[in-house]
């Protein structure tokens, strides 16, 4: 289960929440927890010791501490910060500063492409697509989701937990 984890598992439910919160600007609780649980059964044939398991664990806590205080003074989604804890649980502490620069960047660039898309007028062949519509919308907010999963996958071939499972 542990390499199958890491290289079917976390990409999908990454995939499934950026496709999740670009369609309905939400990130189903669920994914979160299948995250979580992954991590547990990953973690338990991946052979990982208990300190390193307590690394990964403080980097989510930690992430979901500064994530939650985001979402307080809303400037994120609460969706979007319990996926940045989830995901940094795979991720770990060496890799949670690398996460959360990526994620920012990748952020950064969506907020300033849907703000320049939404300056203009929607095209009319999407007109008919709901999630287009309030996709762009100037009152609804940025699916922050699609940064936060891309930024999972790109970052997770430089953890140990890869590294380890694939025997590189």
């Amino acid at each position: 289960m542990g390499a199958s984890g890491l290289l079917v598992v976390f990409p999908f439910l990454m995939a499934y929440a950026a496709s999740s919160d670009l369609l309905t600007m939400t990130i189903p609780n669920w994914i979160s927890l299948a995250l979580i649980s992954g991590f547990a059964i990953v973690a338990t044939f991946s052979g990982l010791g208990w300190a390193e398991i307590g690394w990964h664990v403080g980097a989510a806590a930690l992430t979901l501490c500064v994530t939650f205080a985001l979402f307080a003074r809303g400037l994120i989604g609460g969706g979007d910060a319990k996926l940045a804890a989830a995901t940094t649980l795979w991720l770990g502490a060496g890799n949670m500063l690398d996460y959360l620069l990526v994620a920012s960047v990748l952020g950064g660039g969506l907020t300033l492409g849907l703000l320049t898309a939404r300056s203009h007028p929607l095209p009319s062949l999407l007109v008919r697509l709901p999630f287009a519509v309030h996709l762009h919308d100037r009152t609804t907010g940025v699916p922050y989701g699609i940064a936060l999963a891309v930024a999972g996958l790109v970052v997770v071939p430089q953890t140990v937990l890869w590294s380890d499972l694939l025997g590189l």
